[in-house]
């Protein structure tokens, strides 16, 4: 928990979920601070079961010196939302490498990189329309079709 902390000062996240609207109006076992940190840690730690991370993430909440406990965790985040957490990226996640940072340009072009991180998403119509479809040497997708 400190260390997230550290990254994202607990006054940052406060502010962003009150200007978000989703600051706790009422103390809650999971109040808005800790669900925003549960995202945090969630997305770090994708290998472990998120029974884990709460668990691990509420140990560190006793030095906030908040109450927590994993009861309401669907309603927690469904309260919670995703504007304070894309919020809090653009209030604290800034450019690091600078034009003297050697191997970060090419050119005039920063050089970036992909984890080959894949999002698979159900097979709906509003999915396709939204994200297409894969191409595959065969056409536009790789469906089997039934003879």
């Amino acid at each position: 928990m400190r260390v997230l902390t550290a990254r994202f000062p607990l006054n940052t996240v406060t502010q962003v979920l009150f200007e978000t609207e989703r600051l706790s109006q009422r103390e809650r076992d999971l109040p808005a601070h800790v669900m925003v940190y549960y995202a945090i840690a969630l997305a770090l730690y994708a290998d472990v079961s998120t029974r884990e991370v709460l668990r691990c993430l509420l140990e560190g909440v006793r030095w906030l010196g908040e109450p927590g406990g994993p009861s309401g965790i669907s309603q927690a985040r469904t309260r919670l939302r995703a504007a304070p957490l894309e919020a809090l990226y653009r209030a604290v996640v800034q450019q690091v490498a600078t034009r003297d940072t050697p191997g970060a340009w090419y050119r005039d072009w920063r050089v970036m990189s992909l984890d080959g991180t894949t999002l698979d998403v159900a097979d709906t119509a509003a999915n396709r329309q939204a994200f297409g479809r894969p191409a595959s040497a065969r056409g536009a997708n790789a469906t089997l079709t039934r003879l």
